[in-house]
């Protein structure tokens, strides 16, 4: 097998021996899955920040764990060979990818699991690690009237790569992240192992692998929690800034809190027609104060309700939750949309990107967690200076708890119990403008290490091991001792650029 696998890395430069190798290999791996060559042009190049391509030396489909497994313990049986998961490709900035190694396609295990179980009373469905949120969600309602609490704002992503960062939207404040709403995974680990992990069984690793950027164990399976779903959401928009809604009682609060960043004027992407919810209605800035900064934050909210209760008793919870926010009088918009409808409200924006032929520009984007304490500054260089014209695509904030975190998971979270995530989600042509807009990333990043703020890159992609040292900080010990006892070869997910390959 060793030979065999050297072989094919090093005499690869006939196109017809290339398609040989990918039969020998495949018959070597015994795979019940599917392996293609690493063009150039293949999936496996390739992500949704459309910053970087690198070429894998091949792309697996597999069928299931037991595929996936023959693919890590033969990658171990060289001294250089990689792999790596993907799920919809949606990394920004390669780390899903495995330059000169092999890359797995999760989506092809999607349909491996889907199972309603009930776990000490509770509902919960057993997914596959390739599944999509969106599929979840279809099936879960449409069979069970049953839905999971917490979600990401975009649901094309993959249950799996999700859980290997954290999972958080709007709901993140009530029940915490997607890694906190989790009791049970299957895991192939970096020696190939095939694992089943949770709270009691094996917890290093379940917790290892809960944002843990892939870098202890492939998710091949989820126990997700459930709730009752709601028929429908009164979706809320109210100009102003809030912060104490978060720390509510759960009857007392809404069911969704999310926040942006918008310019003070008509521009159409960041501007003032960014905030109303219908179409037919008009954002009326002679309500705003005479004297208002270059940019507004817009507070986006939701109440879920059944369809048998009452519109007034719904029009009376909305207006007495909303009726102490404060925000600028006459500016709230609001629209009634079904559970499914609201959830999925991304999935619109990414269709009418497709059909204007701006999905596919490269997407340099970046995520933070900003502490509350250094939330002020952050906005005042940040948001007021550095992006007070937009960055033609959404800016968010909203502030989430630490509490509904666990500190045992690998996520790196700013102290205090009330941080900030900020995300600058820019749409970019290609061309010279998009290393100017990472250089303006790097800019922002430097200024807050600069500067000592309290914060953390979310999907993080650092180059030199000192930063993801600082990332982690006092939890660095604790990630690379996992990272020696579940993937000791450094095997799984070289396109974080943690760790390097070893040979022992």
């Amino acid at each position: 097998m060793i030979a065999c696998l050297g072989r094919i890395v090093h005499d690869n430069d006939a196109e017809s021996k290339l398609d040989n190798d990918v039969s020998t290999i495949f018959n070597s791996l015994n795979l019940q899955g599917s392996i293609e060559n690493g063009d150039v042009s293949s999936i496996a190049s390739k992500d949704f920040g459309g910053l970087y391509s690198i070429k894998p030396l091949y792309l697996i489909r597999p069928s299931g764990a037991d595929d996936i497994s023959r693919v890590v313990k033969a990658a171990a049986e060289t001294p250089h060979l990689t792999v790596a998961a993907r799920g919809n490709g949606h990394s920004i900035n390669g780390q899903a990818m495995a330059g000169g190694g092999y890359v797995i396609d999760m989506r092809s295990t999607e349909e491996n699991h889907f199972k309603l179980l009930t776990v000490n009373d509770s509902p919960c469905i057993d997914v596959s690690g390739g599944a999509l949120w969106e599929d979840v969600l279809r099936r879960c309602i449409s069979r069970f009237r049953l839905a999971p609490r917490s979600w990401t704002d975009y649901l094309s992503l993959t249950v799996g790569g999700t859980l290997s960062n954290a999972g958080v939207s709007g709901q993140a404040f009530r029940y915490g992240p997607q890694t906190s709403n989790v009791t049970e995974l299957e895991v192939v680990t970096g020696k190939g192992d095939i694992t089943v992990c949770s709270e009691t069984q094996n917890p290093e690793l379940f917790f290892g692998v809960l944002g843990g950027l892939g870098q202890f164990g492939i998710i091949t399976r989820a126990r997700v929690k459930l709730q009752l779903a709601p028929d429908m959401v009164r979706w809320i928009r109210v100009v102003y800034a809030a912060e104490f809604l978060v720390s509510q009682k759960e009857d007392e609060s809404f069911d969704y809190v999310e926040g942006f960043i918008f310019c003070n004027n008509d521009d159409p992407i960041n501007g003032w027609p960014s905030v109303q919810l219908n179409s037919d209605q008009e954002f009326n800035q002679t309500h705003l104060p005479q004297t208002v900064s270059p940019v507004l934050y817009c507070l986006e909210l939701a109440f879920h309700y059944r369809n048998s209760d009452q519109p007034s008793t719904v029009d009376m919870a909305v207006s007495r939750l909303v009726g102490g926010l404060g925000f600028v009088d006459g500016l709230i918009s609001q629209v009634d949309v079904s559970y499914m409808g609201f959830l999925l409200r991304v999935k619109r924006v990414e269709q009418n990107a497709k059909a204007n032929g701006v999905w596919d520009n490269p997407h340099p984007w970046l995520n933070l967690f900003v502490s509350k304490s250094d939330i002020v500054d952050f906005d005042r260089t940040v948001f007021k200076k550095m992006a007070k014209n937009g960055i033609g695509g959404p800016m968010l904030i909203y502030p989430l708890l630490r509490s509904k975190w666990d500190s045992r998971t690998s996520v790196a979270l700013p102290e205090g119990e009330i941080f900030y995530i900020v995300a600058l989600l820019r749409f970019v042509p290609k061309g010279p403008s998009v290393e100017k807009k990472v250089a303006e990333n790097r800019e922002i990043v430097k200024w807050c290490i600069k500067e000592g703020l309290d914060f953390k890159l979310y999907l993080p992609h650092y180059r030199a091991k000192e930063d993801w040292k600082r990332h982690f900080g006092n939890q660095w010990t604790r990630f690379e001792k996992r990272k020696a006892n579940f993937d000791p070869m450094a095997i799984l997910a070289p396109g974080q650029r943690i760790f390097k390959r070893t040979n022992q």
